[in-house]
């Protein structure tokens, strides 16, 4: 059984309608990521989307809600990769959350249209399985 820090979080007995709500936000910001004509949006809107697909995967699997202090995205991350077997969500994922940083946090980052395809195919498979998982 996976275990749940509770600094990161807590427990949670989510309704099967918030789940697919979580769902359905991660597919909504999948499809920006998707469509948009910005390479920087493109990436943005899938790393949210990774991270929402995170959210549901746990309120499903876990009945946890993810607490929302410095290195939540890191610990969810990690559960992730753990509840699906997928080592690369923990890794791609980290990677990705790096360079958001960089961009929030230290003056932009560049992103190259083959990186931002590359990202957003790995969050549309990941989003898809965790679509399946819930039964969509």
């Amino acid at each position: 059984m996976t275990r749940f820090d509770p600094e990161y979080f807590r427990p949670f007995k989510p309704t099967k309608e918030e789940i697919q709500g979580y769902l359905r936000n991660a597919e909504r910001n999948l499809s920006i990521a998707r469509q948009d004509s910005f390479v920087e949006v493109r990436f943005t809107y899938a790393y949210q989307a990774l991270i929402k697909a995170g959210i549901a995967l746990l309120a499903h699997r876990g009945h946890v809600k993810v607490r929302s202090i410095p290195g939540h995205h890191v610990q969810l991350l990690s559960k992730m990769s753990e509840l699906l077997h997928m080592p690369d969500v923990e890794t791609i994922g980290n990677a990705m959350r790096t360079k958001r940083n960089l961009d929030l946090y230290e003056g932009g980052t560049l992103i190259s249209e083959k990186e931002c395809a590359d990202y957003v195919n790995f969050v549309s498979r990941i989003v898809d399985r965790v679509s399946k998982e819930l039964g969509h």
